[in-house]
């Protein structure tokens, strides 16, 4: 679940926790940006790469047509450079903010690489 069930927004993680160790970390977190895919979005793009892209196996194995498959995958990849482009934008105005100092250089560099999917 990465959408409020009220008003649908985007959720934000404060807290992780190891189940093994009991570990806990907390601050802001986001969700890698695969994981802010809808549901659907999400499976479309796990047959994708169990199909190993191949289209044609993957349209029959959703009952889908050809062409349907097709619009949906264009619509997916619409969604993720969107998405891209959303990180991109978090990423100039971190930079900003690091240059006003309103946030610290350390903090920054951790929701770039964050941002990145390198932590």
């Amino acid at each position: 679940m990465t959408k409020c069930l009220i008003c649908e927004q985007e959720l934000f993680i404060e807290k992780v926790t190891c189940r093994s160790c009991h570990t806990s970390y907390s601050g802001g977190f986001l969700f890698p940006r695969l994981a802010r895919l809808s549901l659907e979005e999400q499976r479309l793009s796990e047959s994708l790469i169990l199909h190993g892209g191949n289209l044609k196996e993957m349209a029959e194995s959703l009952d889908m047509s050809y062409p349907t498959l097709k619009k949906r995958l264009n619509e997916l990849a619409q969604t993720l450079e969107e998405k891209k482009a959303q990180d991109a934008k978090l990423i100039e105005q971190t930079l900003r903010d690091i240059e006003s100092k309103k946030i610290n250089a350390e903090e920054g560099i951790k929701l770039i690489r964050e941002v990145n999917g390198e932590l």
